[in-house]
Order: C-alpha cells, then sequence, then structure tokens
C-alpha cells in the first residue's frame, strides 16, 4: 500500500477504469433489480478513485468521502459489484499505514450501514444471505490487512536489525583498525626514537654502529608506513584488505627490534588469523616495553603450542643502559595485551622476574581437525 505518491495516479486511474467498465457489465448483469447506470452513478464511482489521490495528505478524510460515495451509490440502488474496489483499498491503506482503529471503525459502520439497508428489503431469506455475505467480506479483507502490515512491519524491524548489525560490525572494525595502528605506531616509533638516540650516542665513537642503528630507523620506518597504508587501505571502498602481521613474521620482527632476542618455538601448528594476529601483537608490544624499559638487556621470547593453548612469554633481564624511554609512552602497553588476550578467552600475566620483567600469555587453541 505504501508506494509513491506518483503512483497514486495510476493506482486511481486503474480503479476508475476497472469500476466504470466493469460497473457497465455488472448493471447489464442486475438489470431486472438494480437500477441502471445513469449520470449520477458515474460519478459516484469516480469519487473513489479521486479520493485516492488525495490519500497521502489526508487519509481518513479521503476515505471517509469515498465510503459515503459508495453508501449513496448502494442506496440510490446501482448494481454491486466493482463500486466496492475503491473503499477496500481505501481502508487496506488506513491498516497499512498504521491507523488501524480508524480503519476498523469505518468498517464496522460500512457493515452497519449495508446490514440497514439489506434489512429494509421485504425477502428476509435474502436479508440473512447478505448478512453472512457482508459480514464475511468485511472481516475476511480487514484480517488480510492487518496480516499484510504484520509482514511489512516484520520486513522493516528486519531490515532495522540488519542495518544496526552493520554499523555495529563496521564500529568494532573501525575499533580493530585503531588498536592495530596504536600498536605498529608505538612499537616502530619507540624503535626508532631508541635507535636514534643510540645512533647520536655513538656516532663519534662508533661509527659502524651507528650506521646499524640508522639501518634499523630506515626499516622501523618503511614497516610503519607500510602498516598505516594497509590499515587505511581498508577505510577505502572496495580496496583490498593486505594480510595483517603473523607469526610468519616474527624473525623479522625480532631482527629489527634493536634488542639481543632469543627466539624459541616449542611445536607448530596451523592457527586461526586473528589468533596469530593477536600472538604477534602481544609479543611486539613486549618488544616495544623491552626495548623502552630494559635497552641491552637479554630477551628471550618462547611460544609453546600446546593441545589446548597456545604458551607465549617474553622474559627480559633487565636494563645494562639507561632507559632512554621510561617516562615516555602512553601507558597502554600491557592492558591493551590483556584485552587481546581477553577478547580469544585467554589470559595474560606481567611482572618482574628477578632483575628483569616477564610477560606470559595463554591463548586458547582451536581443536585440531584430522
Amino acid at each position: 500500500m505504501r508506494k509513491k505518491p506518483g503512483n497514486d495516479v495510476y493506482v486511481a486511474l486503474v480503479v476508475a477504469v476497472i469500476q466504470v467498465v466493469l460497473s457497465q457489465g455488472a448493471a447489464w448483469g442486475q438489470r431486472e433489480f438494480r437500477a441502471p447506470l445513469d449520470s449520477l452513478a458515474y460519478v459516484l464511482l469516480l469519487v473513489g478513485p479521486v479520493a485516492i489521490v488525495a490519500r497521502r495528505k489526508f487519509p481518513v478524510l479521503s476515505t471517509i468521502v469515498t465510503l459515503l460515495a459508495t453508501y449513496a451509490y448502494v442506496v440510490v440502488g446501482y448494481p454491486y459489484g466493482p463500486v466496492f474496489l475503491a473503499p477496500v483499498y481505501m481502508l487496506g491503506s488506513l491498516v497499512v499505514s498504521g491507523r488501524r482503529l480508524v480503519a476498523w471503525i469505518l468498517s464496522g459502520v460500512t457493515l452497519a450501514v449495508f446490514l440497514i439497508y439489506a434489512s429494509l428489503g421485504a425477502n428476509q431469506t435474502l436479508w440473512i444471505f447478505h448478512t453472512l455475505a457482508i459480514t464475511a467480506f468485511i472481516l475476511l479483507f480487514m484480517v488480510i490487512a492487518e496480516l499484510v502490515r504484520i509482514r511489512r512491519e516484520r520486513r522493516a524491524e528486519h531490515q532495522r536489525v540488519v542495518e544496526e548489525e552493520s554499523r555495529r560490525q563496521a564500529s568494532e572494525e573501525r575499533l580493530t583498525m585503531a588498536q592495530e595502528l596504536h600498536d605498529v605506531l608505538a612499537h616502530n616509533i619507540s624503535l626508532i626514537h631508541v635507535q636514534a638516540s643510540t645512533a647520536l650516542h655513538l656516532m663519534d665513537d662508533q661509527p659502524e654502529q651507528a650506521r646499524t642503528a640508522l639501518t634499523t630507523i630506515k626499516s622501523a620506518s618503511k614497516e610503519v608506513l607500510g602498516e598505516m597504508r594497509s590499515v587505511l587501505n581498508v577505510l577505502r571502498e572496495g580496496a583490498p584488505r593486505s594480510p595483517t602481521a603473523g607469526l610468519d613474521r616474527l624473525d623479522e620482527l625480532v631482527s629489527r627490534s634493536g634488542l639481543n632476542v632469543t627466539l624459541k618455538r616449542v611445536g607448530s601448528r596451523p592457527l586461526p588469523p586473528q589468533l596469530e594476529r593477536a600472538a604477534y601483537r602481544i609479543i611486539q608490544e613486549a618488544l616495544t616495553n623491552a626495548a623502552r624499559h630494559a635497552p641491552g638487556s637479554r630477551v628471550t621470547v618462547r611460544l609453546e603450542y600446546g593441545t589446548g593453548a597456545l604458551r607465549i612469554l617474553v622474559t627480559d633481564t633487565g636494563a645494562t643502559t639507561p632507559a632512554v624511554l621510561t617516562e615516555e609512552g602512553s601507558g597502554n602497553g600491557i592492558p591493551g595485551m590483556r584485552e587481546r588476550a581477553s577478547a580469544l578467552g585467554g589470559t595474560l600475566t606481567a611482572g618482574p622476574v628477578g632483575n628483569g620483567f616477564q610477560v606470559e600469555a595463554a591463548l586458547p587453541l582451536p581443536e585440531e581437525t584430522s
């Protein structure tokens, strides 16, 4: 029933043609007991279609006008049939548009008018038949209109839920990208800062080591630019998502960390992408913290692929040189790692161990399929 305003004109034309043309056939079939069509009859037949054009601006008034014209048409004695198309359409429009109470009241009034009119006839048998037929028709039509309304409301509700879910997923995706961007920037900028400080300190006395630090800065800056480009490409409609960081890039991460890192793997198995990404970012953040707070330390990164969990241990032996970034940073490193672990149903603990510091995470693994 909810059509564009321009479509109402076409609907009105179709209804007008049906009511005028088919009423002529009805008049011939009912010529023995109903009045023939005249100019007044044609005017009454056209009132309903004209009211359809105005139904959006005056829904209730246009329906009442249509019903009054129909009552007059029937009471005068013109033939039954197509004249009921316009009032049926108007009442249905009221129900579907949410004006249910008004529609039911007007349908009740219509039933009463037709029953009173039928009762004026002399044949009581025909009156009973008219009563049953009119009542059944009006009730059946109103029930169908209510079913159409319910179906449309459910469809609209489903569409609303789908749109809300799409917005929620988009919001979660933006949060994920923001977290990825934060981790990438925090790690690489911290690494650049540490290596820049090292290069400045060694430039005069040990230029070769300063060159190594500058090479690491170049690599880290290239990495952060690539990661940022990968994340920002996701925001462009239709842009393919670049592969995210995973444990296959762990050796590269260790080599450019600027730390003395020993990498140990116990076991191996394929992992879901989100778990690989979380493990990589946890190790990345742990190495960032070691570079900030424990420069010169020996760091051990250990991955244990258990039957039910991936266990990650990142342990450093403590700083051997002054920490140039001890007082800097957002302070979100450990909470961020813990959030990543919790999001996958895992756990993460971090704290001092001897003279150094240790980060330990356990990420649940899915069952291996044979």
